[in-house]
């Protein structure tokens, strides 16, 4: 099949598209290219992409409506997956136009692009960070989601209830695809595991928020791929005579449109996680223990219960696993620490 996929330069776009092409399908990738972190990084992704003829890649930013529209028209895809976004929940404390420029007004153009040209499917990325101040645990899907914590994260919901109000109107089948802290080879550098990584090789002080007592669903990059591409087959159906219904399979029945949580659905403490890095490394960090930081939730953890039943397909790679992948996959791209031989 034909898939449109935007951000094919980031961490998980990478992945998607890897793992498409590696199927046998045709690929279009749309990514911005943003300075937000190290562009050679993401060149170098799209450079492994290309080595496939299936695949094309364009430069175009969310917010280009007429060059975003060019190659979608171009590319009559059978399915979408919008993956690019302004993430990072820390970034949108210092520079918040930049969510509502790609996240909301990039989603937006996406939104009005399938409307003029319905796929078969159309995922989007949503975050686990929608489920903000919510004290209930494991996060389900129905559980409510309507007190984000940061821009970051009400952006993401409100692409959520755009995304469900063009599936009403214009029968697209959507699917909102809420990840839980994704990490594995390939990730950004501005996220936990690579930071601590980068600190713990450099023999440099790493900063542990809330003194390491967080819980996160940590997902290994693999999983996330593997779920995304299981559910690009299963499109919710139409909807039903719009009587309410608690079935997390029918999240809406006045729309065909759902919600599925993708998570390893077992929270890691911080500092379990810092010991796997030290463990992979084999070196021990030095810890700045920190506050909690504005827009930072205790904990999360998610029921992949929908995921599984709509799939058969449950994310289970363990952490130390994952850790392990990702501290090689660093050094055979960055080399070894200053001072010692390959």
């Amino acid at each position: 099949m034909r898939y449109f996929v935007t951000g094919t330069a980031g961490f998980i776009g990478f992945h998607v598209a890897e793992r498409l092409l590696a199927a046998g399908h045709e690929v279009v990738g749309v990514d911005g290219m943003t300075p937000y972190y190290d562009v050679t990084l993401k060149q170098r992704r799209s450079e492994l992409l290309a080595r496939s003829h299936a695949f094309t890649a364009h430069e175009i930013m969310l917010e280009d409506m007429p060059a975003l529209t060019a190659a979608y028209e171009a590319a009559k895809p059978d399915v979408v997956i919008h993956l690019a976004a302004q993430a990072g929940v820390r970034y949108s404390l210092e520079n918040p136009r930049a969510y509502i420029d790609a996240n909301v007004v990039g989603t937006f153009n996406i939104l009005e692009l399938a409307r003029a040209h319905r796929p078969r499917h159309l995922l989007f990325a949503s975050t686990s960070s929608v489920y903000g101040a919510n004290p209930k645990m494991p996060f389900h899907e129905t559980d409510r989601a309507d007190c984000p914590l940061t821009l970051y994260a009400a952006t993401k919901k409100a692409t959520e209830a755009m995304a469900h109000a063009y599936a009403h109107l214009w029968a697209i089948p959507s699917t909102a695809l809420r990840f839980f802290t994704v990490y594995g080879p390939w990730g950004r550098p501005d996220m936990a595991l690579f930071k601590f990584t980068k600190g713990v090789l450099a023999g440099e002080p790493i900063d542990i928020y809330n003194n390491g007592e967080m819980l996160r669903d940590f997902t290994y990059v693999d999983d996330i791929a593997e779920a995304i591409i299981r559910l690009a087959d299963v499109a919710p159906s139409e909807p039903g005579d719009g009587a309410a219904t608690d079935d997390p399979d029918a999240f809406t029945a006045s729309a065909p449109f759902r919600v599925v949580n993708i998570g390893n659905g077992d929270p890691v403490r911080l500092l379990d996680f810092v010991e796997a890095i030290e463990a992979s490394t084999g070196r021990k960090a030095i810890r700045n223990l920190m506050p909690m930081q504005p827009g930072d939730v205790p904990a999360t953890y998610a029921s992949a219960d929908l995921l599984f039943r709509l799939t058969g397909f449950r994310p289970e790679t363990p952490v130390a696993v994952g850790v392990e992948r990702f501290v090689r996959w660093y050094a055979d791209y960055y080399g070894p620490p200053a001072g010692e031989s390959a």
